[in-house]
């Protein structure tokens, strides 16, 4: 095979788990360093360049949390969280820190595999420079050509750049931040359900129990300078979904 393929830092102090995670991806086409400390995995990540990180949450040296926020201060490489504590708290708590998505350990391979594509795929060109990496996502097809640019006021959203802009600013995102916000300006003025927003940003269904969209919503709020106690940029509308609000964004610039 030519080029490179798709490389991932799983961070993980379980040796055995780590390995039979490693052997599995390997064996569907990915190539995997593991590293089982958090106190080395900055530094591991710096030297690896991966295109994404599987993080454990329980870490020696420095745990899975405080590494997320270090990885997301310098990255917006996809990390998808492995976590043994499945609380909602816990779930929130790893989105808050700048996670992409989490899944409760023992994990199935296969689920584990089909997180991944979902991140890699969402990740945008970044994870698609390779040859062998485009290959791979191709596995998991594009929902079409991206739509143009979208212009509510001040605030600019770019899915073929993937890219937000707030009074002209660039407003860092990570890819799930991105799919939300893009799915709700998109809809602009109209209210786009739980079940929607899971389907679009995870590839699920709302349980009905999953508060993890509302953890999104909040921490996209306070990027683009929402009020958290009375949102009047983002709403929830309760029982029902979430709302942009089109005329909320001031003049363009």
């Amino acid at each position: 095979m030519s080029g490179k393929p798709i490389d991932v830092l799983l961070i993980e102090d379980d040796q055995r788990l780590a390995e039979l995670t490693a052997q599995y991806l390997v064996q569907n086409g990915l190539r995997v360093a593991i590293e089982s400390r958090g106190d080395r995995a900055l530094e591991r990540f710096h030297q690896q360049q991966p295109d994404i990180v599987l993080l454990d949450l329980m870490l020696p040296g420095i745990d899975g949390l405080t590494l997320c926020r270090e990885l997301r201060r310098v990255s917006r490489v996809p990390i998808l969280m492995l976590t043994a504590l499945d609380t909602d708290l816990n779930q929130v708590i790893g989105l808050e820190a700048g996670a992409d998505d989490y899944v409760a350990k023992p994990v199935d391979p296969i689920v584990l595999l089909a997180r991944l594509r979902a991140l890699l795929r969402r990740a945008g060109p970044s994870a698609r420079e390779h040859d062998a990496a485009s290959r791979y996502l191709a596995e998991t097809p594009d929902s079409g050509t991206p739509a143009p640019d979208i212009r509510l006021g001040s605030l600019q959203v770019s899915p073929k750049a993937r890219t937000v802009h707030l009074a002209g600013k660039l407003v860092p995102m990570t890819t799930q931040e991105f799919e939300l916000l893009n799915l709700l300006a998109q809809r602009a003025g109209q209210i786009v359900s739980r079940n929607e927003v899971f389907r679009a940003v995870r590839g699920i269904d709302y349980n009905g129990q999953d508060r993890s969209a509302d953890a999104r919503v909040s921490r996209l709020r306070r990027k683009l300078g929402d009020s958290a106690d009375n949102p009047t940029r983002i709403k929830t509308i309760w029982g029902k979904g979430y709302l942009l609000v089109p005329d909320a964004w001031g003049p363009e610039c």
